[in-house]
């Protein structure tokens, strides 16, 4: 019996040594090698081709390479599929940004490896990062336009008054509003609603407060409460986790697959 041999190693290679750090970058990298080496925690994928006897070493010179290719990638979408299904397991009502964060590097001949990370315009937002991780978060764009309003430590979050939308998150438009009064923005909307951080010494509890109703007898509304400390966040995300047991059940059915449809096509 031979057996045709590929060798593959799933790895991150994150920018700070912290798994909880906010800068650590979610990425995954899936290397396969020409030959059997030995690296750190490889994985090993032997083929019972005896059926192939006849021919075997054209197979791995003009075959081999594609099918690996092929399996590369196939896993890779395998892991962002299966991310992309966790978070609607995790998370509450993940947005389409969130659902969207990562994408396929694809695998060529030249490279061999194919990766999943977080495209630019995520990888710059700590979100996923937190959630992967654990840990404390850092402020976010809405707390650096309040920051003359926050003091040392405190964080913004939507109060029970704040009108959400589909997502649970604050709706744009009121955050837009409220923001420009408490910054001394352009005023937009209705007059008579207007939207204040009370001074110290008063009776209304820290954050953002919406005034509105009747001129005479307005009515106040809690839209933003000021914490006393920055929100912790315990891991739920499960990327790396998630990708090194999809990788450990995909690919060698991807690669099965792939090697079947190389062999088939071979000419």
């Amino acid at each position: 019996m031979t057996d045709a041999v590929v060798c593959c190693l799933i790895t991150s290679e994150p920018n700070c040594a912290r798994r909880d750090c906010p800068d650590r970058a979610l990425s995954i990298s899936i290397h396969c090698l020409s030959g059997c080496v030995r690296m750190a925690d490889p994985v090993t994928l032997r083929i019972d081709s005896s059926d192939l006897a006849r021919g075997l070493s054209d197979l791995e010179r003009k075959q081999l390479p594609i099918a690996t290719v092929w399996a590369l990638n196939d896993t890779a979408y395998a892991i962002l599929a299966h991310t992309q299904s966790r978070m609607d397991r995790v998370f509450d009502r993940p947005t389409r940004f969130a659902k969207t964060a990562f994408m396929v590097w694809r695998a060529k001949k030249s490279t061999m490896t194919a990766e999943v990370k977080e495209r630019p315009s995520a990888g710059s937002r700590h979100f996923l990062k937190v959630q992967e991780g654990g840990g404390t978060r850092p402020r976010t764009g809405l707390e650096g336009f309040l920051q003359g309003k926050l003091r040392g430590g405190q964080a913004a979050v939507p109060a029970s008054g704040a009108k959400l939308n589909a997502f649970g998150n604050w709706s744009p438009a009121e955050r837009k509003r409220a923001t420009n009064d408490v910054t001394g923005g352009p005023v937009s909307g209705n007059g008579r609603t207007r939207y204040f951080v009370p001074g110290r010494g008063s009776r209304l509890s820290l954050g953002v407060w919406k005034r509105h109703g009747p001129k005479r007898k307005p009515k106040l509304t809690k839209v933003l409460h000021f914490t006393t400390a920055m929100p912790k966040f315990r891991e739920r995300l499960g990327f790396y986790d998630g990708a090194e047991m999809t990788f450990d059940v995909q690919f060698p059915i991807e690669f099965t697959k792939a090697f079947e449809r190389a062999i088939a096509t071979a000419r």
